[in-house]
């Protein structure tokens, strides 16, 4: 098996801090250098006061496996830059946050090196991304009936389930998005982090139908060394336990929308996510004006 993983550059690759990046032949077949980015053109965009966008991210960048190896991930750049670039379009803009206010964690493996319009946004939001805001201190300073916020956004890659989950300042924070009106939304792994929200009284988002990155696919990921080894625990099985059901099988460009709950499969649904969120947002904003 070794020799044929050196064949076909299917090993995933050792980084320095002792985890594994995407074998070569994973990044061929999972990234792309550009993106089906579509423009992000909206005729009328956001002019009310409801014009912000909470963006939860991870600042963790290594899972441990199920054999013990680390798999090198953070938010997939892409997964995280269309959806931005579609919600600053539509005219809402975007506070960044991270659970202690440690820099963002990022899949620099997975960015799109030749896509400007990608380019550009981590350039301008290079700061930010160093220097987020906590999400500790918004949980406990920020939240309140009359608010500036649209949405919640929980970007995608592995790394939405490292840190976000369990954490208890995400569940207050989805709870409150719920109760005062707010849109949530979801992309590839990023519903893993809506497990934040499951609490003595029952899962927030019991009964809801959802597109998120499929459990078959992360287990056939390790054979082309995307992953250095099996899952810790599988999204899908978590939710599928408290009540969610998944509406797509394929890790495709899926997206959904359920209530104020927006999906998305994959990184291919990340331009018609980003799209689908901000028309959805609009229209609530335009209704409420």
């Amino acid at each position: 098996m070794g020799i044929l993983r050196k064949l076909f550059r299917a090993a995933p690759t050792p980084t320095a801090d002792g985890a594994f990046s995407p074998s070569p032949l994973a990044i061929k077949l999972g990234t792309s250098s550009t993106t089906n980015y579509d423009g992000g053109v909206y005729a009328k965009p956001n002019a009310g006061t409801k014009n912000r966008v909470l963006m939860v991210c991870t600042e963790e960048r290594n899972m441990t496996m199920a054999n013990g190896k680390k798999f090198s991930t953070g938010n997939h750049p892409v997964e995280m830059g269309l959806p931005m670039l579609h919600l600053m379009n539509a005219g809402f803009e975007i506070d960044v946050v991270t659970p202690t206010g440690a820099p963002v964690a990022i899949e620099e493996w997975a960015m799109p090196a030749d896509d400007t319009d990608i380019e550009k946004l981590f350039r301008d939001f290079e700061g930010a991304f160093q220097n987020p805001g906590s999400l500790a201190d918004f949980a406990q300073n920020n939240i309140a009936d009359d608010t500036q916020y649209a949405a919640v956004f929980i970007p995608g890659g592995h790394g939405a389930m490292l840190g976000l989950p369990d954490n208890a300042d995400l569940g207050k924070v989805l709870h409150w998005a719920h109760n005062t009106g707010l849109h949530t939304l979801a992309l590839c792994h990023g519903p893993a982090a809506l497990l934040a929200a499951k609490s003595e009284a029952g899962f927030l988002y019991d009964g809801y139908k959802i597109t998120v990155f499929p459990d078959a696919v992360d287990k056939q990921t390790p054979m082309i060394g995307y992953l250095p080894g099996p899952m810790p625990w599988w999204v899908c099985e978590k939710l599928t336990a408290l009540g969610v059901e998944t509406i797509n099988k394929k890790a495709d460009n899926s997206v959904h929308v359920d209530r104020r709950l927006v999906t998305g499969a994959s990184p291919q649904a990340a331009n018609d996510f980003g799209r689908l969120a901000a028309t959805t947002l609009l229209k609530r904003t335009e209704a409420n004006s």
